[in-house]
């Protein structure tokens, strides 16, 4: 299956005729489609020789024969360093290996700090917002990182600040972003900096985000799983994964009559979601960072998007389509979520 998925959709971007090729090292840090290489140094327990194999260089020789111009690396916290600050070595090795891969495959790469011990996107307690030590910890990662990273052309490799915060107060998460970005800039003035809005880095809150001054090296990020209906078709780990009904696009996701006879629980939370997609529909819950991103003359980066195997074949594969014409239509740079897990 993920082969077809990649098959389909790279009929389509190639024969667009969009196959750039990769800029040299020197050059600004210009992306057009990745994919993720998640559950990894990220979200994974894997560790030793089982961690090593999971992704390896004929994986990006792989990807970038595909077309992919670059790979988005989510890591997490606890993996590239202890409770003490220290780097783990074999974790950070792996990350080096990766993007010396990537680079010798003309791949640029998003190196994403996905989970910190403070946040995880999905958990109720984030100390992250509350905890100073917590927030200083925070800045001494990334001053870390960029000792370990600035090796790397900047033309080749980004920085992604943190994958989805959810701060109550979105003015928590704009201070966090002003002094890390000041925290990287103090090392390197011109590395490309990720930017994501708060709440999931949803679209719908990108006009929350303040974005740091006269910067010229700041990508900004959202991330779009709509309409998640869809897109979580049978998820486990959220509400509506219970429902184990057809799902379709375009149009109405669900039909009235298709809840017929299911549980009262699967119904209360589906019925609300029942609403009609278009290619239209999607593109009008891009506006606000469509807007953010002209206004501030920022390039505009989809770092997350894709649905679950279990969408049927031919409406994925439509959702899919309508998904990349709008990228292409209006220059959002994109990966999606993911690759081989």
């Amino acid at each position: 299956m993920k082969l077809i998925l990649f098959s389909s959709l790279l009929i389509l971007h190639l024969s667009s005729g969009m196959a750039d090729p990769a800029p040299s090292a020197d050059t600004a840090f210009t992306i057009q489609r990745g994919t993720n290489i998640a559950h990894w140094l990220s979200q994974s327990k894997q560790r030793g020789e089982e961690r090593r194999t999971f992704f390896q260089e004929e994986d990006v020789a792989y990807l970038a024969d595909l077309g992919f111009d670059h790979l988005r690396i989510p890591v997490d916290e606890e993996q590239l360093f202890d409770e003490d600050g220290q780097i783990e070595q074999e974790a950070m090795d792996l990350l080096h290996d990766a993007i010396g891969w990537c680079l010798d495959h003309d791949l640029r790469v998003v190196v994403d700090l996905h989970i910190l011990r403070s946040h995880h996107f999905n958990r109720k307690e984030k100390p992250l917002w509350t905890e100073p030590a917590a927030q200083e910890r925070f800045f001494e990662l990334w001053r870390s990182l960029s000792d370990e990273l600035q090796q790397y052309p900047t033309g080749q490799v980004a920085y992604e600040l943190m994958n989805e915060p959810v701060a109550d107060d979105p003015d928590d998460w704009n201070r966090l972003v002003a002094r890390a970005v000041s925290v990287i800039r103090e090392q390197e003035p011109t590395r490309t900096i990720v930017i994501g809005s708060n709440r999931w880095q949803s679209a719908d809150t990108f006009d929350e985000l303040d974005i740091p001054a006269n910067d010229r090296h700041i990508l900004l990020s959202f991330h779009f799983y709509e309409p998640f209906l869809l897109t979580h078709h049978q998820a486990n780990w959220t509400d509506i994964g219970d429902y184990a009904g057809p799902v379709h696009y375009p149009g109405q996701i669900v039909q009235p009559d298709e809840l017929t006879g299911l549980p009262d629980s699967i119904v209360q939370e589906i019925k609300p979601r029942i609403k009609e997609y278009t290619q239209s529909k999607l593109e009008q819950m891009m506006e606000k960072p469509l807007r953010v991103a002209r206004v501030h003359n920022l390039p505009l980066y989809c770092g997350e998007w894709g649905a679950m195997a279990t969408v049927p074949a031919a409406d994925r594969l439509r959702w899919y389509q309508d998904m990349v014409q709008l990228f292409e239509k209006h220059d959002i740079a994109y990966a999606n979520w993911n690759y081989q897990s």
